[in-house]
């Protein structure tokens, strides 16, 4: 009986001994633990910050740019941070960075599309082919840009609606921007059946006597193509982009009225030569006033 009491007080005491090895141990583990979690989540918000500060002062890097870069800065290392401290207790960090590799494998191929979109948003943001505030057309949108993101671009279309139009769209289409030139040009064609000097003439006047028309490049008058028993005579002038879409119609306007006056015989055939069409049906004329 008191062998067996013996042998219990013993394995006891050892049992004791060895949680207490087991306790010390483990007690520096979790606090090296906690240390490096602390350390890593200043680390790592002190490196998005400076990121943040640096990408900032790059000339043509967007703010919604650079905020995704150092998000992605601070997470990968709060990633590595978190593997780090599970191989304080032990852990096979190998077998958890291929675990990692193999789920970001699979959330890629599962959001292709969305990767896709994201990939094309930044390229937008980097090499900045339209602005917020300038009106763009392409192959399947038309509109003035109210916000660029990551995912999909907003627009606002001549006629008042909302668009959102999804970045891999855009990227992988022709984008023609009407706002981003200062200056844009404008041709009007009439047709002229006698008196060929006199009509140029009074189009080259009716060009110098408008301020908004540039003096350079100066407006020119040429003979554009011939026709049955007619000459077609073209008017090609510049203008500021925010003034183009009201000077075209004005311009065209005059032309109708002086030609009416002065010689019945010449009337306008195209007052905006071959207009591209937009998605709406519209022609490249009838764009609202644009900015610069």
């Amino acid at each position: 009986m008191q062998q067996q009491a013996a042998d219990a007080l013993l394995a006891t005491q050892t049992a004791l001994s060895q949680a207490s090895a087991l306790a010390v141990q483990y007690s520096f583990s979790v606090l090296g633990a906690v240390i490096l979690l602390v350390l890593g989540w200043a680390l790592a918000g002190f490196a998005s910050r400076w990121a943040y500060e640096g990408l900032s002062r790059v000339h043509g890097i967007d703010e919604t740019l650079a905020r995704f870069f150092t998000n992605v800065l601070r997470y990968a290392l709060l990633i590595l941070v978190f593997i780090t401290v599970l191989g304080q207790f032990g852990v096979q960090t190998a077998s958890i960075i291929a675990a990692l590799g193999a789920a970001g494998l699979a959330i890629g191929l599962a959001l292709q599309g969305t990767l896709q979109n994201i990939a094309a948003g930044i390229m937008l943001l980097i090499l900045r082919p339209f602005r917020v505030g300038e009106y763009i057309e392409t192959s399947s949108v038309a509109g003035t840009v109210r916000e660029i993101g990551l995912f999909a671009t907003e627009l606002r279309t001549a006629d008042g609606l909302y668009r959102l139009a999804p970045n891999s769209t855009l990227w992988n289409t022709p984008i023609t921007n009407f706002s981003r030139e200062a200056t844009r040009r404008n041709e009007l064609k009439i047709k002229v059946e006698d008196d060929i000097d006199q009509s140029m003439e009074t189009l080259m006047d009716l060009a110098k006597a408008d301020s908004r028309v540039l003096k350079s490049p100066e407006p020119s008058v040429f003979i554009d193509g011939l026709g049955d028993g007619a000459i077609f005579v073209t008017l090609r002038y510049w203008a500021k982009t925010g003034d183009w879409w009201t000077v075209s119609r004005d311009m065209a306007k005059r032309v109708k009225l002086a030609f009416d006056e002065n010689n019945p015989a010449a009337l306008p055939d195209a007052p905006n030569a071959a207009p591209a069409k937009t998605s709406n049906g519209r022609s490249a004329a009838e764009k609202p006033a644009l900015r610069q």
